[in-house]
């Protein structure tokens, strides 16, 4: 179980029976090939789009009752409050520090007074929900670079209009994930925070998203800066190589003055490119730019955390309740090394592990022992054992995904024959859910689906929460 009853963990959701009953719609309505094409003229003319590719989507939403919405809230606000705690302990005590393993420049990096009181302001910490258990297992968590809102949004957009979704909105109570203005909002107040101690702030902050523009989701960034100026500021976006530090004051390409940044580049990034960023270095160092997604949301974005929260000396900070959270939803991780794991036993129980970077994202260089032939295994732990590669690996209890039935893309619906369109045909996919907070509260769901269990360059599906008790946002 992941927690008490308010909670609703351990409890079976009724998620199968409403995702029959919306096929069942779709089959009463022969398919719903108007609402499907709708559908996918919306994507393919959509601001989802990934590295100049329209993200792959589903005309099938992903329907979470009241019980997966307590479940999944309950998992969302216990995890930020222990990477909340980590965090803390980890600035306030460098002996606390030696529990992870860090360049020096991040460590420094972390400790910088962030002058508002969210840890992490804006992250997605994505887990494994078994529906039919009502129990949750974490893949990772994300605080760098956090994404996908807009896609969510857009795919949200392209079925709202289908009879479809009409249909079974009549006979149900049906609420969107709402991840663009909540997201302003809580920048807005952050910043409202760090100006109170810095004098002379303006109220009304000239706001850049920055990242390396040729990483970054520009579409996405499109959408926010939009939000940002409808909601009255100035908002650029920025290449971080672009900014300048001078005479106290970050300022954007165009030599204007910058007062927050929502910094959406990954640390690893900017490790990568430490003498290019220099200004924005400089500037957060000195305390002369509201950062938000400052370097302290680093430490748990890096993948040891979980091997680091199974520490006695991690645990010793947390409660009760969050120590048997911990047990219950951490997967057992280590360094992939000899002085750690018994090398020999994880290549003779492939099936059993993922290995995978430390601190790297999108899936790069992860693999899964369940997918791999025995000497290919034992070949890529001697390739990434005891840091041969280069940098540390990490060895993690594989979780096996939850499959429910979606609808996978609609290939060909905008070119078939009206008189022989594609059929409804549900298959039995992966899901991986990225719970989004804002300010440490649970605002959405990033649903993920693929017929592998990597899951990761695959389907979104718009999430929907259905039947939803007045006042479960407040639950606890």
């Amino acid at each position: 179980m992941t927690g008490g009853t308010e909670s609703g963990a351990g409890t079976a959701t009724g998620n199968r029976r409403l995702t029959a009953e919306y096929l069942d719609v779709v089959r009463s309505l022969g398919g719903d090939v108007p609402g499907r094409r709708a559908a996918a003229a919306f994507m393919e003319a959509s601001t989802a789009v990934v590295h100049g590719t329209v993200v792959e989507s589903s005309f099938l939403p992903k329907l979470f009752d009241d019980v997966s919405f307590r479940i999944l809230q309950h998992a969302a606000a216990t995890m930020y409050s222990i990477m909340a705690k980590v965090t803390r302990r980890y600035v306030d005590d460098p002996s606390f520090r030696e529990l992870f393993r860090l360049d020096a420049r991040l460590e420094e990096l972390i400790a910088l007074p962030r002058g508002y009181d969210a840890v992490i302001p804006v992250c997605r910490v994505d887990v494994f929900f078994d529906e039919d258990a009502g129990t949750v297992k974490f893949c990772e968590l994300n605080t760098d670079g956090t994404s996908g809102m807009n896609e969510n949004r857009e795919i949200t957009r392209s079925i709202l209009p289908s009879e479809s979704l009409r249909e079974f909105a009549r006979r149900h109570r049906v609420e969107p994930c709402e991840l663009v203005d909540s997201w302003v909002r809580a920048f807005a107040e952050d910043y409202r925070q760090w100006a109170v101690s810095h004098e002379g702030a303006p109220a009304v902050p000239a706001i850049a998203i920055c990242d390396y523009l040729e990483k970054a989701t520009l579409s996405e960034f499109e959408v926010y800066r939009q939000a940002f100026r409808e909601a009255g500021f100035s908002c650029v976006i920025c290449d971080i190589r672009d900014l300048r530090f001078e005479g106290g004051r970050l300022l954007d390409a165009e030599g204007g003055v910058v007062d927050a940044v929502w910094r959406r580049a990954v640390t690893s990034d900017v490790l990568a490119r430490w003498d290019e960023s220099r200004a924005l270095l400089e500037a957060a160092t000195s305390d002369a730019v509201c950062l938000i997604g400052s370097f302290a949301g680093s430490l748990t974005h890096d993948k040891q955390v979980f091997r680091v929260l199974h520490d006695p000396r991690a645990k010793a900070i947390l409660t009760d309740e969050e120590r048997a959270f911990v047990e219950a939803t951490v997967p057992f991780t280590a360094f992939l090394a000899a002085d750690s794991v018994d090398l020999a036993a994880v290549k003779a129980s492939k099936d059993r592990w993922v290995i995978k970077p430390s601190d790297l994202f999108d899936a790069t260089d992860v693999f899964l022992g369940c997918m791999q032939d025995q000497k290919t295994w034992e070949s890529l732990v001697d390739r990434f054992a005891d840091g041969a590669s280069g940098v540390p690996f990490l060895l993690q209890e594989f979780v096996t995904p939850f499959k429910t039935e979606v609808l996978p893309p609609d290939a060909g619906i905008l070119e078939a024959d009206e008189a022989h369109p594609p059929r409804v045909c549900p298959q039995l996919w992966n899901n991986l859910s990225g719970l989004y907070l804002y300010n440490g509260e649970f605002v959405g769901v990033f649903s993920r689906q693929g017929p592998r269990p990597i899951i990761t360059g695959n389907m979104t599906a718009a999430t929907l929460w259905v039947d939803r008790c007045k006042g479960a946002s407040e639950a606890s």
